[in-house]
């Protein structure tokens, strides 16, 4: 008889063992699952996400197709498009406006552990609008692309400060 309770102790510690193990291996998944998303949201290329609707370009069709009179003369604007809890916050951009997680920068990406703390500067010249990349250790993307000069900006381009994706906007 004590040989067979000796069996079902050995048994059941064999049992917590292997769930032991096997909650180990799940951790373990689930950790290089995480190190592989982090590494594809800070690889991929920034662009506009389809998922979001426009409320107002479903109130009005020739919002964003130019064809409404008087569009085209204002300012420009940056548009939050990313990170989806601060989508549609918009920044008018005077003569100067800096992006960085400094509280005195125009626009504070302090939630962007990716921004530096100031990031790019955006200015006129010219009539025109342009970005430039402040020595920022992830750099500055335009559409995409890499910055490493001062960068000429149109309505619809995509600016990308770490993480953050802003659409140049009237």
């Amino acid at each position: 008889m004590a040989a067979g309770s000796h069996v079902l102790v050995a048994t059941g510690y064999s049992g917590a063992v292997r769930l032991a193990q096997w909650c180990v291996v799940a951790l373990i998944f689930l950790f290089f699952l995480r190190v592989i998303r982090a590494v594809w949201v800070e690889v991929r290329p920034a662009g506009p996400r389809h998922g979001r609707s426009n409320p107002r370009s479903m109130a009005d069709p020739r919002v964003g197709a130019g064809a409404a009179p008087g569009r085209g003369k204002g300012p420009l604007a940056l548009e939050v498009i990313e990170p989806l809890d601060r989508a549609g916050q918009r920044f008018e951009i005077g003569d100067e406006l800096t992006i960085g997680r400094s509280p005195g920068c125009g626009i504070s990406t302090a939630y962007d552990i990716y921004s530096s703390t100031v990031h790019a500067r955006l200015f006129h010249q010219d009539g025109r609008l342009f970005v430039e990349d402040l020595g920022s250790t992830n750099g500055t993307f335009v559409n995409s692309e890499r910055i490493t000069r001062p960068t000429k900006l149109g309505k619809g381009d995509l600016v990308q400060a770490g993480a953050t994706v802003f659409q140049v906007t009237r």
